[in-house]
């Protein structure tokens, strides 16, 4: 089996849907659309997704060793850790993230509407947002690694874990430039991945 061209598919995915939201890119999609930028986040999710698919369709049939594997009592600290990670997710996309906003519906509503999102009052510190600054991150990271894995889940896990901490970092960068001082602030006062973890930028 040719884990390489697994590495290789997952990092050329990785590498376009990150590009897709750089700031670079959004920047000419902003000169180049115009008011019409508000449905180019709807669109980048919807090529994300369509991308994604064939993507895992190639990975999900191989046929490798299994090399992680949770026996008891670990399987029940496993079992633990994924109940947490679903409930961060969960409760961090409905109830401390804007949902629409993150799928591109809330730019669309205020686009037909004429309204504009104000970025300093876009902050939110309370909740799970008060102890990490990116909890759907971590949680994705911690259920990666709380999977009964073969060797090409641990490629797949590898890429992608590299992934969202170098795609965390430029995503604080855009987050810096949105909001100013006030994200700077918010940085000092909240670790970035690591819960309660003295050094912010972790």
């Amino acid at each position: 089996m040719n884990y390489f061209l697994i590495a290789l598919i997952w990092t050329g995915y990785c590498a376009l849907h990150s590009y897709l939201i750089s700031i670079k890119f959004t920047q000419l999609m902003k000169r180049s659309l115009k008011s019409y930028y508000a449905f180019y986040r709807l669109l980048y999710v919807l090529i994300s997704t369509v991308l994604l698919i064939p993507v895992i369709k190639y990975t999900a049939p191989l046929q490798s060793e299994v090399i992680i594997y949770y026996h008891p009592p670990w399987s029940y600290v496993r079992y633990t850790l994924l109940i947490c990670t679903l409930l961060i997710f969960f409760k961090t996309f409905l109830f401390e993230y804007d949902s629409l906003a993150f799928m591109g519906i809330r730019q669309l509503m205020n686009f037909w509407n004429k309204k504009t999102i104000n970025q300093e009052e876009g902050i939110k510190k309370t909740g799970l947002l008060g102890i990490v600054r990116h909890p759907m991150y971590l949680a994705t990271l911690l259920f990666l690694w709380c999977q009964t894995s073969r060797l090409s889940d641990i490629v797949v896990n590898s890429v992608l874990t590299v992934y969202i901490i170098i795609g965390t970092l430029l995503e604080e960068r855009k987050l810096v430039l949105e909001f100013g001082a006030s994200y700077e602030e918010y940085k000092k006062e909240v670790p970035m991945l690591i819960p309660f973890s003295r050094f912010k930028h972790l």
